[in-house]
């Protein structure tokens, strides 16, 4: 993408710097005239100069303006900008978000294109970084302490592997466009290069950059590399509509058509950083994390080195990838995961999700059968695909109100529930480990995920998804935005999935898998000594049992929660209702049409309360 013309004939005008008092005031004018609150666009000021002013008088205005626009940020304007002779340089920004690797990186690659310097930056950022000393488990608010640290590992990989290219890693701290924007008016840059991203909070930081890069005349690049299609481009096949459906998504997105980036054997030197204070990549201490003792910590490290070295040890076996059929893995598998597991390497860039796509293109080319979307390991990276068209086409597609595709469900709102399936207190040994693992590692098997998510909403405490979602966001390593929330939306039966009445077992459901126990009794210590028989459904082990296994239910690891049979039967109902009510108002229900239909779930639970609190008794005695 080129710089506008319009840009390249102002930089070559050379016109003494004038007063900018009378035309910072004409700009003011101008957005009280446009009826604007924010920045103009520089367009709109080149437009009215045109009708206002000779030729020579509006190339002055024009650069008039460009610093008017400037001063709008209340920052200095640019040296380039004030002395247009010093525009011969030709330095790159290159902002780090995501994409956190060197191959495939067209953004990385272009930025070193015909530039004498080049500054990749990462900013800090303190929404997503900052330690929540109130938090329930170590982090910040919105990422557990394992996501911190694989990103940490991340970047400093990253910052070896651009040493060894000729460069280095920039890291700064703050909101993530007042720094950016602070750079580019401190240092001498041309170009900024980013890759494009489709989660609302950097569109949003996305948007602010390149105002600024715009009024100062900097050429933005922002290519599509985190995903292999460009939703934009699928949603704009299907009438501006996203597809909502998987197959409809693949016959609409077709074959992909993409070059991968070329490798860099070097890069431009960093530039002069003037006035900015350049960090190395942090430590966990050195951001205020103190890590408590712990037995067990997440076996995956982060960095773009270690994601090439888990695909290349995933392709080695060119049998396994041929068959790999989901949802056919075993979810208890914990010492070799029955997965790539490359989704956080994926959702944190570190490996280029088109170079993956075509790696096992490669692999298929070579063996005589191998399986197919959607349950095939391209299939997978087309859910992915999925999931991130539907929700960039989505408004609000991150909850229930204002989503016109998702089931308006009067969900129970219980804090008691929601943590104790948090804490892993739901008396559930397959759940409550599987909750163990995602506190410990931030990873867990996607059916183990399957489980905990049908458990948590349409299969038992009917406890909204958004609930759950919140919590996968903060401690998953792999939380992606896109794919967290389409995933919560299917298990919940909010969208895509309406099967409400196939209920993953919290009992049934491992056992079929590991009926040993062994993922138990490897995250929930305590049950360890439980004989098999009893180790799904401790609380009906005899007390003699309990007491010879050192586990005494209701003392030592928590009774159930609920009743798995009656709360299943109850969910069920409520969904049936729920769909009743979204079906008759054809998607439009109120507030009011939700808070009625749950007084009438209360009533219809005061009714039933005695028979079930006498069952559960006889359950755990």
């Amino acid at each position: 993408m080129g710089r506008p013309s319009t840009w390249r004939y102002i930089n070559r005008t050379r016109v003494p710097h004038p007063s900018l008092f009378l035309t910072y005031i004409v700009y003011r004018l101008l957005r009280v005239l446009f009826n604007s609150q924010a920045s103009l666009p520089y367009t709109s000021y080149v437009h009215v100069s045109r009708h206002l002013c000779l030729p020579h008088l509006r190339r002055q205005l024009t650069q008039r303006f460009k610093t008017a626009i400037l001063l709008s940020y209340e920052m200095k304007p640019p040296l380039s900008l004030l002395n247009p002779s010093m525009l011969s340089g030709s330095g790159s920004l290159m902002w780090f978000r995501k994409g956190l690797r060197v191959h495939d990186n067209p953004a990385l690659e272009y930025a070193s294109r015909g530039s004498t310097c080049v500054y990749p930056l990462f900013v800090i950022d303190p929404h997503y970084m900052e330690l929540d000393p109130n938090a329930y488990s170590p982090g910040s608010t919105r990422a557990g302490i394992n996501r911190i640290r694989f990103l940490l590992e991340s970047l400093a990989d990253l910052d070896s592997s651009l040493k060894k290219l000729g460069s280095r890693l920039l890291v700064l701290k703050g909101e993530p466009s007042e720094v950016l924007i602070r750079c580019l008016n401190e240092w001498d840059v041309r170009k900024l290069c980013f890759e494009y991203d489709t989660d609302p909070y950097y569109q949003a930081l996305d948007d602010k950059a390149k105002n600024y890069a715009s009024a100062a005349g900097i050429e933005v690049f922002s290519p599509v590399s985190h995903t292999i299609f460009d939703p934009a481009d699928i949603i704009e096949k299907n009438g501006g509509r996203p597809p909502l459906s998987y197959q409809s998504f693949l016959k609409l997105a077709g074959e992909p058509s993409f070059s991968l980036s070329v490798e860099l054997s070097w890069m431009p030197p960093v530039g002069d950083v003037g006035r900015c204070e350049i960090l190395q990549v942090p430590t966990l201490k050195e951001l205020g994390y103190v890590e408590k003792h712990q037995d067990e910590f997440t076996p995956f490290r982060g960095g773009e080195s270690e994601a090439l070295r888990r695909l290349r040890e995933s392709l080695s076996d060119k049998e396994w990838v041929a068959n790999f059929e989901k949802p056919k893995g075993d979810p208890s598998a914990y010492i070799k995961p029955a997965t790539t597991v490359l989704s956080p390497y994926l959702k944190f860039g570190c490996l280029s999700s088109r170079y993956f796509y075509q790696c096992l293109k490669d692999v298929y080319k070579n063996v005589k059968r191998h399986t197919s979307p959607p349950v095939s390991l391209v299939g997978q990276l087309l859910w992915r695909e999925f999931f991130y068209t539907v929700a960039f086409g989505t408004p609000n597609f991150d909850e229930m109100k204002g989503n016109k595709i998702c089931k308006q469900i009067p969900w129970n709102d219980d804090d008691k529930l929601l943590a104790a399936w948090r804490e892993a207190r739901t008396g559930y040994p397959w759940i409550d480990a599987i909750m163990v693992q995602l506190r410990k590692w931030g990873w867990m098997h996607h059916l183990a995920r399957h489980s905990v998510a049908c458990f948590l909403t349409r299969g038992d405490l009917f406890v909204h998804w958004e609930k759950g979602r919140d919590i996968f966001e903060r401690l998953l390593i792999d939380s992606d935005w896109a794919i967290n929330n389409g995933n919560w939306l299917w298990l919940s039966c909010s969208s895509f999935f309406y099967q409400y009445n196939r209920i993953y077992s919290p009992i049934s459901f491992g056992r079929k898998y590991d009926p040993n126990g062994n993922y138990i009794r490897h995250f929930l210590p305590i049950l360890k000594d439980m004989p098999k028989e009893y180790i799904y459904e401790p609380w009906t082990a005899p007390l003699s049992v309990q007491t010879k296994a050192k586990c005494i239910i209701g003392r030592d690891y928590p009774k159930p929660v609920v009743l798995h049979d009656t709360a299943s039967n109850e969910c069920r109902k409520k969904m049936g209702q729920a769909y009743a009510l979204n079906q008759r108002l054809n998607g439009r229900v109120s507030e009011e049409d939700l808070r009625k239909l749950r007084r009438k779930f209360d009533e219809d639970e005061d009714k039933q309360e005695p028979k079930p609190r006498r069952q559960r008794q006889k359950l755990i005695k």
